[in-house]
């Protein structure tokens, strides 16, 4: 991808998002997002606790926040381990795939133009 497909891609993204009635998450957010997006599809399962690990991103309290905040918006659902109740996983949602979808399709379009 050249830079001007990037800048295609990210300008898609603004137009969406000024559009969406959907809440914008900030880059805190779209980073932990991404990390379970990510894992989720390498067949990975993510713990709250590993995302708060992910000090590069943000302080283990603003992190704890933006994840209660992807929850809340409906992107990621807790799940409980049935061997260890102590142990949440964190799982996306359809609204979270949907999203990513999204992200896919206008990142082809722009480079296809």
């Amino acid at each position: 991808m050249n830079q001007s497909s990037y800048a295609r891609f990210l300008n898609y993204i603004n137009t969406i998002d000024a559009k969406s009635t959907a809440s914008k998450l900030d880059s805190i957010e779209e980073a932990l997002l991404n990390e379970v997006m990510v894992a989720d599809s390498n067949g990975q399962n993510v713990l709250t606790g590993d995302l708060l690990k992910l000090e590069h991103i943000s302080s283990q309290a603003t992190l704890h926040g933006r994840i209660k905040n992807l929850v809340s918006s409906g992107y990621l659902n807790h799940k409980v381990d049935t061997v260890d109740g102590r142990k949440k996983f964190l799982v996306p949602t359809k609204l979270a795939f949907k999203r990513y979808e999204m992200l896919s399709k206008l990142m082809a379009r722009a480079i296809a133009r």
